[in-house]
């Protein structure tokens, strides 16, 4: 039934405008701002990704977004030089290491919070 469908998903943040700022500047990605303050998010390969502004907004207690990279430590590294936090776990078997970056443990990933508390990562392609 939906197999022809182009899906689409989308999260919530509580400031639209520091969501913008973080997208667009501080990650990179082209953002468009839609009717009624919904963002567009542009990712490679045409998909696209939703942010809408939610007065009551409660930030995801999970990963909403993972961005594949190349490089995980490079990645963090630029990232933490544009003010990024990374997390800090430690899961058991599962921690992070001063970077904030799991190794060894499945793919290396590290995972940051957006203005809004929602989860992001970035984890390093095979």
């Amino acid at each position: 039934m939906f197999r022809q469908t182009k899906a689409f998903s989308g999260f919530s943040v509580n400031d639209i405008q520091k969501a913008k700022e973080f997208y667009g500047q501080t990650l990179g990605l082209e953002v468009t701002e839609e009717a009624m303050g919904i963002l567009t998010l542009h990712m490679s390969g045409g998909s696209k990704i939703i942010i809408y502004p939610k007065p009551n907004h409660t930030p995801a207690t999970f990963t909403i977004l993972n961005f594949p990279v190349a490089h995980v430590e490079k990645t963090v590294d630029e990232l933490t030089s544009r003010g990024v936090q990374f997390e800090q776990y430690d899961f058991g078997q599962m921690k992070t290491d001063s970077k904030g970056i799991v190794r060894g443990q499945g793919p290396t990933i590290a995972w940051f919070k957006d203005p809004a508390g929602n989860i992001l990562s970035v984890l390093e392609e095979r």
